[in-house]
């Protein structure tokens, strides 16, 4: 349980004391305890999407397909914009299929996501931002890129469960460096669980312009 959990538990236990020693009318009361319920709640649903981003990243980094598709809304929308690169994509399939080709086995990724600010819309609606610091190696053509940008998110609860159901960012900054020799690699998880690619599809996410790598200034 998260430390936002318990403190709402707490609230709730001392409050109830406080009801036990000096008993406030019964009106009072129950519109009390529907509130703390209340707010319990979003405490809970904020602390699920949170949960949903990191295995988001987790999903991201090591390839795993079936961990995102079971965070992401059937409709999912995408829009990414980097310096050499514009993902815009419809759909968990095409989504997943753009994941799959791009964090293959010639890449080592790194995505971490920092400062969540999470807000609830309705009880079946959010938005959440999300600050983004990633490094990425494409060891095929040499390209080490890092940077930062600010992630737009939307989730929506279906059955009971917290979705991704659109996601968005546009470059705060990122800087592509050729490198003159790959690093020395000692372990490498996408090298052995990512896929095997006839080439990278970095441009558009799935190479529908016929764009591949962006190539970094010399």
């Amino acid at each position: 349980m998260s430390r936002f959990t318990l403190a709402a538990v707490a609230a709730l236990i001392l409050s109830s004391s406080a009801f036990a020693a000096a008993p406030p009318k019964a009106d009072n009361v129950a519109g009390q305890l529907k509130a703390l319920q209340a707010e319990l709640r979003a405490l809970k649903d904020i602390e699920e999407i949170r949960m949903l981003k990191h295995a988001y990243f987790r999903g991201i980094d090591s390839a795993d397909l079936p961990l995102l598709r079971s965070i992401m809304h059937p409709e999912v929308t995408v829009h990414f914009i980097g310096g050499g690169y514009e993902w815009k994509l419809t759909g968990r399939e095409q989504y997943l299929e753009a994941i799959g080709n791009n964090f293959n086995s010639e890449v080592i990724a790194q995505h971490n996501g920092h400062h969540p600010e999470i807000r609830l819309i309705s009880p079946t609606e959010a938005e959440g931002m999300w600050y983004l610091h990633d490094n990425f190696y494409n060891l095929r053509e040499k390209l080490y890129t890092t940077g930062t940008a600010f992630y737009r998110d939307r989730y929506v609860k279906v059955d009971g469960k917290w979705l991704l159901r659109s996601t968005e960012y546009k470059r705060h900054y990122e800087i592509v460096e050729k490198l003159d020799k790959l690093p020395n690699v000692t372990v490498d998880y996408l090298a052995e669980h990512g896929r095997k690619v006839d080439r990278h599809c970095h441009g558009d996410g799935l190479c529908r312009d016929g764009q591949e790598t962006p190539v970094a200034s010399q």
